[in-house]
This record gives structure tokens, C-alpha cells and sequence, in this order.
């Protein structure tokens, strides 16, 4: 695990980066579409990008353009599943460093 880790670190952060930056747009794009009663993103999606690593975008998006910030599943979910991603890579670090 630890080459694996090793060898793809830039390709999995780049990826996590992108998906971040796609759940920020989505949020800003949700946002101006609400304002002007327009076709709007879903909300499973907002959590299928942050599943696959955007979760950080989505929860500065949130923040940054004040928006879903009253539904109790984003306000918690987001971070919820920021928090498992950050743990799940520090126990996978760790892990990899012991052996």
C-alpha cells in the first residue's frame, strides 16, 4: 500500500483537487441559478462529487457563497464526509509508514 501510495501521491491529489474545485463551481453555479429561479443542480450531486474527493470544495463553497447552508445534511454531511476522507488518509499514511 505504501508504494501504491507512494508512486500515485500526485495523481490522487490532483484528482481531489479537481473534484474539490467542481463541487465549488457546482455550489457558486447553484447559487446564481436559485437567485434567478433556474434550472438547478441536484442535490445527490453536490454529495456524489464530494464522495469522490470534493469534499472539501463543497464545504468552502458553502461557506464562500452562503449557500445550503440552512439543510442540516449539508451543513453536517459535507463535513461529515470531509472528516472521513481526512482520517481515512492519515490512518493510511500511518499505516503505511509502520510497515
Amino acid at each position: 500500500m505504501r508504494e501504491f501510495l507512494l508512486r500515485f501521491w500526485p495523481w490522487i491529489v490532483g484528482w481531489a483537487g479537481v473534484m474539490s474545485l467542481v463541487n465549488f463551481c457546482l455550489m457558486g453555479f447553484d447559487k446564481r441559478r436559485a437567485r434567478r429561479d433556474g434550472w438547478r443542480v441536484r442535490e445527490r450531486t453536490f454529495f456524489i462529487v464530494a464522495l469522490l474527493g470534493g469534499a472539501l470544495g463543497g464545504v468552502l463553497g458553502m461557506h464562500f457563497f452562503h449557500h445550503k447552508t440552512r439543510h442540516w445534511y449539508f451543513r453536517y454531511g459535507l463535513p461529515a464526509i470531509l472528516l472521513l476522507q481526512l482520517g481515512l488518509t492519515v490512518w493510511v499514511l500511518l499505516s503505511g509508514a509502520a510497515s
